[in-house]
C-alpha cells in the first residue's frame, strides 16, 4: 500500500509535466516522466515538448545527466507506456534498458497498434520490473484525443458554448457579448490552445466576424474550419486573415470555389439533407492531419453535429442570467425528441467555477 501511494504521487507529477506540452505535440500524446536514482531521490523530470522532438523519458534522463546523477538501478515513472518502435525518435523502451533502470511504473498502456503492450513486453524481457495501470483513468483522460485517434481513426470533437441558465446563446436580436465573465473567456483560450482546430459556421462568421485565434501567452493558433456550403461569407472576414494559420473552408461539392487566399484550403463536400455531410467532412479533416476539433458555433451547427453522433465532449459555460424569451437563440437546435428517454444523454465529468459562471465538462 505504501508503494502504491508513492506510485500515485509520481504519476500525478508525470501528469502535471505532460500538460505542459498541450498544443505542441499533436498528433503525439502528452507524456510526462520522472526518474529516481537507486536511493529513491528524484534525478530528473521531463515531458514531451514538441512533435518530432525528444520524448518525456529522454528529457528526464537528460535532466538527470545535467544534475550529474547516476540513474542505474533506479526507477522511472511515465504516464504512458514507453514506445517500442522507431518513429520520429528511437524507442524509449530501448533507452530505459540501456540506462540500467530497475523498475518502470506506467500510468496506462499506449493504444497505438505499433506499441500496445510492446514497450511493456520489451522491458519485462530485459528483466526490468514493470508496474502498470497507476491512475489509469486519469492518464487515459489526459490523452482522450490520442486514444480516440488511435482506436477510431477519427478526430476528437468537442462543443464549446456559453449560455444563460435557460440555455440561450444570444438574444432574439443576436446580442451575445458577453454572456460569460472575463475569467470564463480566458479559460476558453486554454481550450483553443489545446485543440488542433476550431470549427464554426457561416452564420457565426456573418453575425460575429470572429478571429477565432488563441490569445494565450505562448499559445498557438489552432487551424480554422468554416462550414459554408453556399460560400456566403466574405474573404474579407477576420476568420480568413492570413496570419500564418491554416484555414479550411467546407463548401458544397457542386459549388464553384471563390478565391479566399493562399492560406485557405477548399474542401468540397457532398450534401446530406441539403447541408454539408459532416461525417464526410470530419474524415476528410482527419486525412489532412486534424486530430481534434473544438466547435464554436451557433445552435444549428451544434445541433447538426450532435444529431450526427459526432460529438465526444461538451464544454458548457453557464452564466447566472435568464433571458426568458422563446425566440432567443438556443445552444442546440434542429432535432426533436418526443420522450425524455430519447434525449441525448451526457455524463458530467467535472464542474469548475469561474465566478460568477460555472463550466460543465460532460461526455456523450
Amino acid at each position: 500500500m505504501k508503494n502504491h501511494k508513492v506510485y500515485e504521487k509520481y504519476i500525478k507529477k508525470c501528469l502535471q509535466l505532460a500538460k505542459k506540452g498541450e498544443g505542441f505535440v499533436s498528433p503525439n500524446p502528452l507524456v510526462g516522466a520522472v526518474v529516481l536514482d537507486k536511493n529513491g531521490n528524484v534525478a530528473g523530470c521531463g515531458w514531451h515538448k514538441k512533435f518530432g522532438e525528444a520524448h518525456a523519458e529522454v528529457n528526464a534522463f537528460e535532466e538527470a545527466k545535467k544534475n550529474n546523477i547516476n540513474v542505474k538501478g533506479g526507477t522511472i515513472f511515465v504516464s504512458l507506456e514507453p514506445c517500442s518502435h522507431f518513429g520520429k525518435t528511437p524507442p524509449c523502451a530501448d533507452l530505459i534498458i540501456k540506462k540500467g533502470i530497475k523498475k518502470v511504473v506506467i500510468g496506462c498502456k499506449d493504444p497505438n497498434p505499433k506499441v500496445d503492450g510492446g514497450g511493456i513486453k520489451k522491458l519485462k524481457e530485459a528483466g526490468i520490473e514493470v508496474v502498470t495501470n497507476i491512475l489509469e483513468e486519469e492518464c487515459m483522460r489526459l490523452n482522450e484525443i490520442f486514444f480516440k485517434n488511435q482506436t477510431k481513426n477519427m478526430p476528437f470533437v468537442a462543443i464549446k458554448t456559453a449560455t444563460t441558465m435557460d440555455a440561450k446563446i444570444a438574444s432574439r436580436t443576436g446580442s451575445s457579448k458577453w454572456i460569460t465573465s472575463q475569467k470564463a473567456r480566458s479559460y476558453v483560450q486554454k481550450l483553443r490552445n489545446k485543440y488542433d482546430a476550431i470549427l464554426t459556421g457561416s452564420g457565426t462568421v456573418l453575425a460575429d466576424n470572429p478571429y477565432l485565434t488563441c490569445r494565450l501567452k505562448n499559445g498557438r493558433n489552432p487551424a480554422r474550419i468554416i462550414v459554408d456550403s453556399k460560400q456566403i461569407t466574405s474573404f474579407e472576414a477576420n476568420i480568413y486573415s492570413d496570419d500564418g494559420t491554416k484555414v479550411f473552408l467546407a463548401v458544397s461539392e457542386n459549388s464553384k470555389p471563390k478565391d479566399y487566399g493562399s492560406n485557405v484550403e477548399i474542401i468540397k463536400c457532398p450534401l446530406a439533407d441539403n447541408k454539408i455531410d459532416l461525417n464526410y467532412l470530419i474524415f476528410k479533416l482527419y486525412e489532412k492531419g486534424i486530430r481534434s476539433i473544438l466547435i464554436e458555433a451557433g445552435g444549428s451547427l451544434n445541433g447538426a453535429f450532435l444529431k450526427a453522433g459526432l460529438v465526444d465532449k461538451v464544454y458548457q459555460f453557464i452564466a447566472p442570467k435568464i433571458l426568458g424569451d422563446k425566440e432567443a437563440k438556443n445552444f442546440a437546435e434542429g432535432f426533436c425528441v418526443d420522450k425524455i428517454s430519447d434525449s441525448i444523454k451526457l455524463k458530467i465529468h467535472k464542474v469548475k467555477i469561474f465566478e460568477p459562471d460555472i463550466l460543465i465538462e460532460a461526455y456523450i
